[in-house]
């Protein structure tokens, strides 16, 4: 099994096709992508032993949302972590413990459920499962941008969509579950965690094996040594440069306000449009912000290719502080539709700026490390994902306190999330090329691309392998339509 996991045995051989690579991580990132949508399980876990209506013993809901904060505080951390690990070892190995991790938390959270004992959820899940997603998400990243050195922000966004769709898929399908398995002494909960867990074990294993690393001397065509790879900043000085805790800055102050509208999506939008939004068609509207928030990392992150990384951050942070400060003016004017399109949008540069960083970086620092520092950059979402929602919920909760209508709750809120955003286009602003005194060159034998600066010899068609490559991407693209399809359902219902 060493062997079979080691990063030698995974460079790709002559004539692979490149395409094959993006479904295996999207197999990953679709499957560690529910982490989003474990709010599906809230209610009936704060009832698994009552079943009808919560019983004394039961669990509350606040108590169960700490799986939700451990998922983003281990994700961070265990990326940071093992970032270098995942470069050394190989996305191969990372990718099998990743699905060992988060289909295993799933197993161990089963058992919670079923002996009603929470710190097995909060340890299989949260812990261990935030780990899995850790590893994960940062396992594709510097693979793809190893494969696509010409188009590295498409590259990175079509895996990275997949962690926004995950909860599109994995939503609908816990809920059919459920009520598949529930009985009149059941929940179903403990049941359709171990059918889940063994579904995304096996996705994530199938995505692990279907990795590939470019051979040293492989370029796609007219690429030169030096644009696929090349001198890079080892992660070791990387993250101590500015630059590296610029970029921390912009992706924490854009996560920070996007992750804030994310979680007050449903509550605002019946408040502020009372009596015309239900709370079926709120549901739907947070799903919508869902799917754009996908659409906005394959869209930003391609966009990034031809405008530039720095230049594509600066309209996000520009055009997401206007649309923000917008908001309630849009509200007091009853404009719903226009409502909707402003949250819409700026949700698609919210999934975008995840998209486009891990280019950014390797635009800064070179490839050959980039997953190790994209993983020390991760801590900036752990710690957005405790100052967004803890930001907004209490200035709401200020406000209404002091006699605020709930309505009008959110004004200040907005204008604070604003301001988050200019300061991060002026961080932006600041970021630089790197001081050329710390670039290394990788070895000489090394077993990936990113060798000396010379030219290297294009890449062999591989027509020969479009038949496979369109399967592969048939058995993502099935499951992600089944949820997209799903999520238009249900937003449908603000129009009728």
């Amino acid at each position: 099994m060493a062997s079979i996991l080691s990063k030698s045995r995974i460079v790709a051989a002559p004539g692979f096709n490149r395409w094959l690579v993006p479904p295996a991580a999207l197999a990953i990132h679709l499957s560690i992508g529910m982490a989003y949508g474990f709010s599906v399980f809230w209610l009936p876990l704060s009832r698994a032993i009552g079943v009808t209506q919560a019983a004394p013993d039961d669990w509350r809901v606040s108590t169960l949302g700490w799986m939700y904060t451990l998922f983003f505080v281990f994700l961070g951390s265990s990326a940071a972590l093992f970032g270098p690990w995942v470069e050394r070892e190989g996305p191969r190995k990372a990718g099998v413990v990743a699905a060992c991790c988060w289909g295993g938390g799933f197993f161990l959270s089963a058992l919670g459920v079923y002996t009603h004992q929470i710190w097995l959820l909060w340890i299989g899940s949260g812990v261990i499962g935030g780990c899995g997603l850790g590893l994960g998400y940062i396992s594709p990243v510097s693979t793809l941008i190893k494969w696509f050195p010409d188009r590295r922000g498409m590259a990175t966004g079509l895996a990275i969509m997949g962690f926004g769709g995950g909860a599109m898929i994995g939503t609908p399908l816990a809920d059919r579950l459920m009520r598949m398995f529930a009985t009149p002494d059941s929940v179903g909960v403990w049941q359709t965690f171990c059918v889940m867990g063994a579904l995304y074990f096996t996705a994530m294993m199938a995505g692990a094996f279907g990795y590939r690393l470019p051979a040293t001397d492989w370029s796609p065509g007219g690429v030169t040594r030096a644009a696929s790879g090349g001198r890079y900043v080892p992660v070791a000085a990387a993250w101590k440069t500015r630059q590296f805790w610029l970029l921390w800055a912009v992706l924490c102050l854009n996560v920070s306000a996007g992750i804030g509208i994310l979680g007050m999506a449903s509550p605002m939008i019946q408040e502020m449009f009372k009596d015309r939004v239900t709370p079926s068609a709120a549901a739907g509207f947070a799903g919508l912000l869902s799917l754009f928030n996908i659409v906005g990392r394959i869209f930003w992150a391609s966009l990034s290719d031809l405008l530039g990384r720095r230049t594509t951050y600066m309209v996000f942070f520009v055009l997401g502080a206007l649309l923000y400060a917008s908001v309630p003016v849009v509200g007091a004017a009853g404009a719903l539709s226009v409502f909707v399109a402003v949250f819409c949008l700026a949700l698609t540069m919210y999934g975008g700026g995840f998209a486009a960083i891990p280019a950014y970086l390797a635009d800064l620092f070179g490839t050959q490390q980039v997953g190790a520092i994209h993983g020390r950059l991760l801590t900036a979402w752990s710690t957005a994902g405790v100052l967004g929602p803890v930001l907004v919920n209490y200035i709401r909760e200020f406000q209404i306190a002091h006699g605020v209508p709930a309505a009008q709750a959110y004004t200040v809120t907005m204008y604070v999330l604003a301001s988050l955003l200019v300061v991060g286009f002026f961080c932006n602003l600041a970021v630089h090329r790197v001081d050329e005194s710390l670039f290394a060159l990788p070895p000489a034998n090394g077993n990936q691309a990113g060798g000396p600066a010379t030219t290297a010899t294009p890449n062999p068609t591989a027509s020969s392998n479009w038949a496979l490559v369109a399967g592969a991407w048939l058995l993502v693209a099935l499951p992600l339509s089944w949820g997209v399809f799903n999520t238009i359902s249900l937003a449908l219902q603000m129009v009728r």
